[in-house]
């Protein structure tokens, strides 16, 4: 899967960028686990078996073993079947039944941790948040029978409830729960209950989609299906105040309001940030706005939401899923724009809906109808524990030898080693610069044995990869 970029300018924030690709209809490429760079050029891919599987939310955290005191940058994941809403009526055929689980790998790309829900529920892909305390957060799902009579729907109806669930990576033990819908009414839904027969509909009046932890414990939970975000005090579960829905405790200034929204976080200052789908589940199928990363500033005392960065798209986009507004560490905002296929970095000023293409300073593009269900920036270094790879080719009057290293972030150059005999290799190319994910690298050297060492900025050897061949020479080195 490659993507095109569009725009770089001066001023982004230090990092690659982590999707998860996947499509609704047909993949241009592989599903998996991606990271790239600003060229478009991947630096790390993990693909999938198939393409009813898919990875999201792949970004980097921070692990904390709270027995043995230490922490370590690691990738996350969620793997699994998706299918946009409404799952139960849309799953591709073949797919499994909607579940899943949560990964943690080390910077080497080794599995450290797999993480499952509790009570019954499965792993949902909108959110898997590691903690200082060394557990995890995340949002788990199941459908439950219930009675929609009440909400327009049918008596032997069933609801997809969710859990907001945390626990402790060492024990995998359940450490907290807090169920929706014990604290939201279905009532309050901007998803009409369905009224069919169809036994295998499922009414998702709630659907929870991120969960962030403030810095005094409480927690910023997002209901997409309800166009409202909760703060909700952990101890008690009860929630403080409800932001936008039909129980606002808010009023909203110009622009402020949203709806369908995805990702709310706290930031300082009483700000939150969250992703405006503002699309597309109206009766008549039009969106109340186009969709845009938004920053909103909060009136506690006077309950009053006023916007304080938006960041749009040129063109504008309308994005009926998924989606997220990361804040980087310099300011800026990376935004993931979900079901269009583009993320995007803008400088830390944002824009307008007049004036979408001001402070863009990143932006790339999807192939086809491939789409991630978030988009982030982050800093890493990767260390793969799996050596280099070669590869070998007659080119004209001499060879051609390739040179990759899934994963490996801190390799700047290649050196070649050749010969008549695998074991008795010689240097024939001391300093090839990385010129990509593969680096082709040519020789006059007739081998036929190649092998490559993959070098730091420092010209140190990182790796070395296994002997390989000219195609068509056996062990002896002739045809």
């Amino acid at each position: 899967m490659r993507v095109t970029v569009t725009a770089d300018k001066a001023g982004t924030a230090r990092g690659d960028i982590f999707v998860g690709p996947y499509s609704a209809s047909r993949v241009t490429g592989q599903t998996g686990a991606l990271i790239n760079d600003n060229s478009g050029d991947p630096v790390w891919f993990r693909p999938l078996p198939s393409t009813t599987l898919q990875n999201t939310d792949v970004k980097v955290q921070t692990y904390h073993d709270a027995r043995g005191g230490r922490a370590q940058p690691v990738l996350t994941w969620w793997q699994g079947s998706i299918a946009l809403p409404p799952w139960y009526t849309n799953l591709p055929p073949g797919a499994p039944e909607p579940g899943g689980c949560y990964y943690i790998y080390d910077r080497h790309y080794r599995l450290l941790k797999t993480v499952f829900a509790h009570h019954g529920y499965y792993p949902d892909q909108h959110e898997f948040t590691l903690t200082r305390r060394g557990t995890a957060l995340f949002i788990a799902s199941k459908p439950v029978p219930m009675d929609l009579t009440p909400y327009g729907g049918r008596k032997n109806g069933s609801i997809e409830n969710n859990e907001i669930q945390e626990v402790d990576l060492a024990t995998g033990r359940l450490l907290f729960s807090w169920n929706a819908l014990e604290h939201l009414d279905p009532a309050d839904s901007e998803e009409p209950a369905p009224n069919s027969s169809s036994p295998g509909e499922v009414w998702d009046p709630f659907h929870l989609n991120s969960v962030d932890e403030g810095p005094d414990g409480r927690l910023l939970i997002s209901a997409r299906n309800m166009w409202a975000i909760y703060d909700v005090a952990r101890r008690s579960g009860r929630i403080r105040y409800q932001i936008a829905g039909k129980k606002s405790d808010f009023t909203f200034g110009p622009h402020a309001d949203f709806s369908w929204q995805h990702d709310a976080r706290y930031r300082p200052g009483n700000r939150i940030s969250l992703f405006d789908n503002g699309c597309c589940h109206l009766p008549d199928g039009a969106p109340a706005q186009v969709s845009h990363g938004l920053i909103l500033s909060l009136d506690l005392p006077d309950r009053k939401a006023t916007v304080d960065r938006a960041y749009y798209h040129q063109p504008p986009l309308e994005s009926p899923t998924q989606g997220n507004t990361q804040v980087l560490g310099n300011g800026n905002a990376f935004i993931g724009w979900g079901q269009s296929p583009y993320y995007s970095e803008y400088a830390p000023e944002g824009n307008s809906q007049g004036s979408a293409s001001r402070n863009l300073l990143y932006e790339a593009k999807l192939p086809g109808s491939d789409i991630s269900y978030r988009a982030f920036r982050n800093r890493w270094i990767g260390t793969p524990y799996y050596p280099p790879s070669a590869a070998a080719r007659a080119h004209g009057g001499g060879n051609v030898v390739y040179a990759s290293w899934n994963g490996s972030t801190q390799t700047r150059a290649w050196r070649v080693l050749a010969g008549s005999d695998p074991h008795s290799l010689s240097v024939v190319v001391k300093h090839a610069p990385r010129s990509g994910f593969e680096t082709a690298v040519t020789t006059k050297s007739p081998g036929p044995y190649f092998q490559v060492k993959a070098l730091n900025a420092r010209g140190r050897v990182l790796g070395t990869s296994r002997v390989v061949t000219l195609p068509g020479h056996g062990r002896g080195g002739r045809p």
